[in-house]
């Protein structure tokens, strides 16, 4: 029988919501599931101290090293990252790192395929740069290269009337008209604390001027194929900038969103977000030496009804308004099975 376990830094499984799940999933498709750590991998005894959720609780005992590693996250200390990286060369993880946002867009670009979809955005170096692009663009986003949920996004726009400059600034809601001495100053001191990237701003709004994209939520299922988990509309409050759900952002349903904004239009446009959920999973899968599991891609609608690709996430969180927890965990436990399943046959060859 496979053994999948599932590493996480939290020591305690009741800690991690989805871990829950995973067991549940596991038991019903006949598979063994432990819950760990890295601090519990004892690599001369080749044994993990793990937990499995047994009669309503998480029962402590000693398992070997399991047939695949479902990574659910990174290694938080040097030590820990040794034992990451051993048991990485002896035993299948499911979830490999797709890079920063940076490498993501270049990789895209040098294929070509999807270049289409790209929004032309840059490293943030210097004031030049900045300038450059505003005065091409007039409505451009700086946002850091490593950023979370929409964390430090800001709008800046450049409006020119009589012959005179002007900026617009909107920094998590909070809209300014700075000067450009002001604003570069900003930029500058930006620039110094972390890094940033300067894209051309994409207009996907309602109706009502509200932002949005979409989430697509793509999973690798038993067979090893991308399938399509969810995908949903993420609606950003009146007057931001993101529609990031950690920044305030809501959610609804897709089909009663694209009815109510896309009229006679909607299906046509929901049939063409599945069909670029999984053809762009299988493209951008391909571009890199290691099978990826699982992503959430986010896109925008501009007014022309035309897709530009936002960004490309690893391990996407579902959102609250869908239950699709159990769903997840089905498409990761039996893809686990697959790579276990895979790598045993791999090695009887040998």
């Amino acid at each position: 029988m496979t053994l999948i376990g599932m590493l996480h830094h939290r020591s305690d499984p009741n800690d991690v919501k989805k871990a829950y799940a995973f067991a549940a999933v596991a038991k019903a498709e006949g598979v063994n599931f432990f819950y760990f750590t890295l601090g519990k991998v004892n690599i001369k005894k080749q044994k993990i101290l793990g937990r499995t959720y047994e009669n309503g609780e998480w029962i402590e005992k000693e398992f070997p090293f399991p047939d695949v590693i479902y990574n659910a996250s990174s290694p938080v200390s040097h030590k820990t990252e040794q034992i990451f990286d051993y048991l990485s060369e002896r035993v299948p993880f499911t979830s490999h790192s797709i890079g920063d946002k940076l490498s993501v867009y270049n990789r895209i670009k040098q294929a070509k395929e999807f270049e289409q979809y790209l929004i032309p955005f840059y490293k943030l170096t210097d004031i030049k740069m900045f300038l450059d692009m505003i005065k091409h663009y007039e409505k451009v986003i700086i946002k850091p290269l490593s950023g979370h949920q929409g964390g430090g996004v800001v709008y800046i726009e450049y409006i020119e009337k009589y012959g005179i400059e002007s900026y617009k600034m909107n920094e998590a809601g909070s809209i300014s008209s700075p000067n450009e001495k002001e604003l570069l100053n900003l930029i500058s001191q930006k620039i110094q604390e972390q890094e940033h990237l300067v894209q051309k701003y994409i207009s996907s709004q309602t109706e009502s001027g509200h932002v949005f994209d979409f989430r697509l939520h793509v999973q690798k299922n038993r067979e090893g194929k991308w399938v399509i988990t969810s995908i949903y509309p993420r609606i950003g409050r009146l007057g931001t900038i993101t529609s990031n759900m950690g920044s305030g952002g809501y959610s609804t349903y897709q089909d009663t969103f694209l009815k109510m904004e896309f009229g006679d239009s909607w299906y046509d446009i929901k049939r063409y977000l599945e069909q670029f959920a999984i053809s762009f999973s299988n493209h951008f899968d391909s571009l890199y030496e290691v099978p990826l599991d699982e992503l959430g891609i986010d896109v925008g609608i501009d007014e022309n009804q035309k897709l530009w690709l936002f960004e490309v996430n690893w391990r996407p969180g579902p959102p609250n308004i869908y239950s699709v927890e159990l769903d997840v965990a089905k498409n990761t436990i039996l893809y686990a099975k697959y790579l276990a399943d895979k790598n045993k046959q791999k090695r009887g060859k040998k």
